[in-house]
């Protein structure tokens, strides 16, 4: 596939800029002369000055502008090019720099100093941080929810930070808050909200975060009767022990009590279970309390499975609950024709959060808060005379401003990335993409099952494995039960040391597991076995390491 960014790998992974030369020869009339700022690499083709172009101002070429698009585009060029040279060259996913080394490099930078000059500066920082970054797009990083990116999204994000566009009111961005309004009504359809409304954010964090706000604003607003103190003290969460921690930190920063957080029972798989959900309602009802919300989650972060959407739903109508399904992982199922259908009853939801930054392989950030009808967000709007007067808002002339939906103010045109992705590869692709990685997960599943000496946990609905590393003969045993779940963190943490693998870890009911979260189409099932064969041999190796160690200490001691 060609609209992720991806490498053939080499061997050099260090490979700095190239330094600027000063020519022996003057250049000719019609091309710049270089300067501190000229192109990172000499060798690369000039730009022909153009004589009309404004001249130099004050801060020369410290700002972007009309006088200053040149050396920007030259500076531009050499980044792009220094990042291509990485990407082709990138044959491990961490720097297997040790945490010492790489902060003692980073103090070494005096931050008060007079500066450097633009390519200076980004020559710097290419040897300080692209030398040193965590490559998601390469086959051996399986570790967290990080995707490789599409690279029509990385071109947009270039021209949506050149222009600096801030979507909190129209008149900062115009044509940009349309385009932003056309991907939430799109996105609010395919979840099925008929006249659904939304906002993008940050992340699934922040978009989790104000659906809870909304719910609580909303019922107390239909509880109106309560003191704000009394109602808080009553306000109950339903959710998991599978849910993201965003949920439980959420409600602390709402101001709910510390056990307004309740935990509804999961089935075997790690799913809510219904039942279990219809009956804690009924008892929250009877002892006074106020179920504020249910949260439901399309996707767990470990198990990677999705809750019976459709059951819950039906339990939230029966109640008059809000509820809201986290999908900032599955969101992308909706788009995927051989799964979409695990995602079935979404449409019932009162908000949902979906991650584009995720399954749709866009650049941190890219992610929205969708509900099923704009008046939820009514709690949101506050008016201020110098940005949203409310009495042009409720004029006939009104213009969309988008502050009155975000809890943001100031905030990114991250929706270009999305919207010129949809353009350039087609929604379609996308969902191809995603069924991709999820059959990925199921083949190295039943790979993993064929193994004597690994242990797989459980079967995901999307692109996550939890298994770890059990030698044969330590089946069955108690203190070899024990020594597998030590060995859990010690092969993770050697493998990222090592700079071969990234591979996480996780705790389920109290057992160590290791996870591979699989987000990258074009890895493969020979890519996940070297991976394999990587922790099988580093598991072997710490077991050698503690058995040599402990025949020294007998020897020594006899």
């Amino acid at each position: 596939m060609t609209s992720l960014l991806s490498d053939t790998p080499v061997s050099d992974t260090s490979a700095p800029l190239t330094e600027a030369t000063t020519p022996t020869d003057a250049p000719p009339a019609d091309v710049a002369p270089p300067t501190d700022n000229s192109p990172l690499s000499e060798d690369a083709p000039r730009r022909v000055r153009n004589d009309d172009a404004p001249q130099a101002t004050a801060t020369g070429d410290a700002l972007l502008g009309s006088h200053s698009a040149d050396a920007y585009a030259e500076l531009m060029h050499e980044v792009v090019d220094a990042l291509t040279e990485r990407f082709t060259r990138v044959d491990a996913p961490t720097s297997a720099n040790d945490r010492a080394s790489l902060e003692s490099e980073v103090a070494g930078f005096d931050l008060d100093c007079h500066g450097i000059g633009n390519v200076a500066a980004l020559r710097e920082a290419d040897d300080l941080y692209a030398r040193n970054a965590v490559w998601f797009h390469h086959p051996s990083y399986v570790a967290h929810l990080n995707c490789p990116v599409a690279v029509p999204a990385v071109a947009a994000e270039a021209m949506l930070a050149a222009i600096n566009t801030s979507v909190d009111t129209y008149d900062q961005s115009e044509v940009a808050t349309l385009m932003e309004r056309r991907l939430v009504h799109w996105a609010s359809r395919h979840v099925g909200f008929a006249v659904g409304d939304g906002i993008f954010t940050s992340g699934g964090t922040q978009s989790n975060l104000q659906a809870l706000f909304l719910a609580r604003e909303n019922v107390l607003r239909a509880h109106g009767d309560s003191t704000r103190r009394d109602f808080l003290s009553r306000l109950r969460v339903l959710t998991t022990d599978q849910t993201h921690f965003s949920v439980s930190r959420a409600a602390f920063i709402l101001g709910l009590d510390a056990e307004a957080v309740v935990t509804v029972d999961t089935d075997a798989t790690g799913r809510m279970d219904a039942e279990a959900l219809a009956e804690l309602l009924r008892d929250i009802d009877e002892t006074g309390g106020i179920v504020m919300a249910v949260v439901a989650t399309a996707g767990t972060t470990d198990l990677g499975v999705i809750d019976p959407l459709t059951s819950i739903a039906e339990v939230c109508e029966a109640s008059n609950v809000w509820m809201h399904v986290d999908a900032a992982y599955g969101g992308g199922l909706l788009w995927a024709p051989q799964r979409r259908h695990l995602l079935a009853g979404i449409g019932r939801a009162t908000s949902v959060t979906i991650d584009f930054h995720k399954t749709f392989f866009q650049p941190v950030s890219s992610s929205a808060l969708l509900v099923r009808d704009v008046a939820l967000f009514e709690p949101t709007i506050h008016h201020n005379d110098y940005l949203n007067p409310e009495a042009e808002a409720h004029s006939a002339e009104a213009e969309p401003n988008q502050v009155d939906k975000s809890l943001q103010t100031t905030r990114r045109f991250d929706a270009l990335k999305l919207w010129t992705t949809l353009r350039a590869r087609g929604a379609d692709e996308i969902g191809e993409m995603v069924d991709t990685v999820c059959d990925l997960a199921a083949e190295v599943r039943e790979l993993l099952e064929t193994q004597p000496d690994f242990e797989v946990l459980g079967a995901s609905d999307l692109s996550t494995v939890l298994f770890r590393f059990v030698p044969a003969t330590a089946r069955g045993r108690e203190t070899d039960s024990a020594t597998a779940d030590e060995l859990v963190p010690m092969i993770r943490r050697v493998l990222f040391r090592s700079g071969r693998a990234a591979v996480a870890r996780t705790t389920i009911d109290g057992t160590p597991w290791l996870k591979l979260t699989l987000l990258n189409p074009d890895t493969t099932v020979a890519d996940i076995t070297a991976v394999l064969d990587l922790v099988r041999a580093t598991g072997h190796g710490i077991l050698a390491g503690r058995y040599l160690e402990s025949t020294t200490t007998e020897g020594g001691a006899a």
